[in-house]
């Protein structure tokens, strides 16, 4: 059966590392593939929900909103101050016990293995349509990756974006509960903010997506023969790991500020003044949540919660491209013995 070769990173974290994914080509592999495709996001499930206290010191550093360059701007904060990522731990453990650090967690695992589902159809469905087209209008096979993995990419955005904001709402929540429940949330959002409601920030989330994955391949393919001929031999391909190190370092950190405004835009609503920072400003658009934390916050504060973002992401594609490059050599073996 036919099966689509993957590679590359999660473009929200490393917790989708394998189910964000960009897709180079297409190969015969065993009819065991889509079994090891479901095997591989019960792991990714496994993985989410360890790595989830990430998310929510990610989220609570990302929503605070008093200047950090500005000492006296702590005294108009009406809420906790968070301060660095030991700090946010120290703190949610103490006011709010183990499990405030797994807030949000059902709609965010629910995320984690609709996405995957998501973009690797729409990935199928429009990278066939794209190698459809007659000469001499064929596209170049690279050209179609990233065309069809864009697409897919913001399609499944878009699907799995209501879980992505109520992640978000609950993992905003402090001692007091703004929702008793995933159904009470839905319902709640649904009849106070109607269906826009579920898509907040969307136009930042889908925003990422092409800039981040165009930054982070062609940082990865510029760093790679760089790390692999540096005068430190690194054993066992770990070259490969390090330029996804860099790469995702890189590259999520030029797209950041959109992931901080779309965790903005996801708490607004009538809602918005009980969360565990009551004095998030009232914000409108993409645009306009920029200029208004670049001119209020300065401009570390659209970098709030990157260290936590990075710790999260920047292991999972050591990890990621490390298998990939293995498996790729193991793929092209198996051709070449097919070919002989």
């Amino acid at each position: 059966m036919k099966y689509l070769r993957l590679a590359a990173t999660g473009s929200r974290c490393g917790r989708r590392c394998w189910s964000r994914v960009a897709v180079c080509h297409v190969i015969d592999l065993p009819d065991d593939s889509v079994l090891k495709q479901v095997e591989a996001d019960h792991h990714l499930s496994s993985s989410s929900f360890v790595i989830a206290p990430l998310d929510v010191i990610k989220i609570r550093l990302q929503l605070q909103v008093h200047s950090l360059s500005d000492p006296l701007s702590h005294s108009r904060v009406n809420g906790p101050v968070y301060k660095g990522t030991l700090g946010t731990l120290k703190h949610i453990l103490r006011e709010e016990g183990l499990t405030g650090l797994w807030k949000g967690n059902i709609p965010a695992e629910a995320m984690y293995l609709a996405y995957g589902s998501a973009q690797f159809s729409a990935y199928t469905s429009i990278s066939h349509m794209l190698e459809a087209i007659p000469p001499p209008y064929t596209l170049p096979s690279t050209v179609v990756s990233f065309v069809s993995g864009a697409a897919a990419g913001a399609a499944a955005t878009t699907a799995t974006y209501p879980l992505d904001l109520l992640r978000t709402r609950f993992a905003a929540q402090g001692t007091d509960r703004v929702y008793t429940s995933l159904l009470a949330s839905i319902r709640h959002i649904a009849s106070h903010e109607g269906p826009t409601g579920f898509f907040r920030g969307l136009g930042a989330g889908v925003s990422q997506i092409v800039p981040y994955m165009g930054l982070f391949f062609a940082s990865y393919e510029t760093l790679k023969p760089i790390v692999a001929n540096s005068p430190i031999p690194l054993p066992f391909g770990t070259s490969d790991a390090a330029a996804g190190i860099l790469a995702s370092v890189l590259s999520k950190s030029a797209v950041y500020p959109l992931d901080t405004t779309r965790k903005r835009l996801q708490v607004q609503g009538p809602m918005r003044s009980r969360y565990v920072h009551r004095n998030i400003p009232v914000y409108t658009g993409v645009i306009s949540t920029l200029s208004h934390i670049w001119k209020h916050e300065g401009r570390r504060g659209l970098y709030r919660g990157l260290t936590v973002s990075l710790l999260k992401a920047a292991p999972a594609s050591a990890v990621t491209m490390w298998t990939y490059e293995r498996a790729m050599g193991v793929m092209l073996s198996f051709d070449q013995e097919s070919a002989a």
